[in-house]
């Protein structure tokens, strides 16, 4: 059969990562299985393309309920692989972290990129109104932390798509992350979006509409650390088609374990040095990111303010 050039490029992950994925899929003698590996082959395929479930059966030849007991076990199994993938850093790893952030963009301690994404689903029929978002798409909101070589360093997938980017926040795991100093050693910081409120350990970009040299320097290094994040969703959108346009599925509980079982291959294939080329990349994708910014100037206290402004003095321009 013909392969997708965006598949081919997911079925390359290395042989450590296909035999870990494979091995969470092996035979059982309560009921036969199509073999471990087809299984396997079968859910990258709808993973990596926009196929229907009816084209991915005739290029594998297997009904149906078999491809979707397929690409249902192999998430499932993936996903349960994100706590050894989707890693928040260690000491050790913040510090090479700080080093690849300050080289790229000049910005200091910072650990990661916040930001969160739009994924389209169908309407369903409970309920409907609850998945519109902002651009009255019906939608699954992913929500990730990613260091500077796009790898995520967490997850957060699930919220429907009218919920704000502040409340997924305040709901996330990362939420409690900023409270607690052994998440952000040596005075790091992640970096985000005006949708964000700016705390010592999250640091937004400012705009008061009256900005000084200094500040608009800021601003200005401040968003090409952030573009990490975005160019990571731009990755993970090309490299999984089925996530670009409308996700294919029906079972709205099912929908978290897929995307984030993409999230983990995506760190994978980072991993391996397998990337994909920016001329691969839609540039509608980092457009459409770009563009979600609703500019405001963020409530914050003393402290917070003050790590700011250190920031932007410390900044060459």
């Amino acid at each position: 059969m013909d392969m997708d050039p965006y598949a081919w490029s997911v079925f390359k992950i290395c042989k450590g990562g296909q035999s870990g994925c494979r091995s969470a899929v092996q035979h059982k003698p309560s009921y036969p299985t199509i073999p471990p590996k087809k299984q396997f082959l079968i859910a990258i395929w709808k993973m990596a393309t926009p196929d229907s479930y009816r084209s991915i059966c005739e290029k594998f030849d297997v009904s149906r309920s078999s491809a979707l007991k397929a690409v249902r076990r192999v998430t499932h199994s993936l996903a349960n692989l994100a706590p050894h993938f989707i890693v928040w850093p260690d000491t050790d790893r913040t510090s090479v972290v700080k080093n690849g952030f300050s080289s790229t963009s000049s910005f200091l301690g910072v650990i990661g990129a916040i930001d969160g994404t739009h994924l389209n689903i169908r309407a369903l029929h409970k309920h409907p109104e609850t998945y519109v978002n902002r651009k009255d798409h019906h939608s699954i909101q992913l929500q990730a932390v990613c260091d500077h070589q796009c790898r995520y360093i967490h997850c957060f997938v699930g919220n429907v798509g009218s919920v704000h980017d502040q409340r997924v926040f305040r709901l996330s795991e990362v939420y409690n992350y900023i409270d607690d100093p052994s998440k952000f050693p040596n005075d790091g910081h992640i970096i985000g979006d005006a949708a964000y409120t700016n705390h010592e350990h999250l640091v937004p970009n400012r705009n008061t509409g009256h900005l000084t040299e200094k500040q608009k320097n800021f601003n200005f290094c401040h968003c090409s650390a952030r573009m990490a994040i975005e160019q990571s969703f731009g990755l993970l959108k090309s490299r999984f088609r089925s996530l670009l346009t409308t996700l294919d599925m029906e079972r709205i509980d099912l929908i978290p374990t897929f995307i984030l079982s993409c999230c983990v291959l995506h760190n994978i294939c980072l991993m391996q040095g397998d990337e994909l080329s920016n001329s691969l990349i839609p540039q509608q994708i980092f457009s459409e990111e770009t563009n979600n910014i609703e500019f405001r100037e963020c409530v914050s206290n003393r402290i917070d303010l003050l790590k700011r402004d250190s920031i932007c003095e410390q900044l060459k321009y």
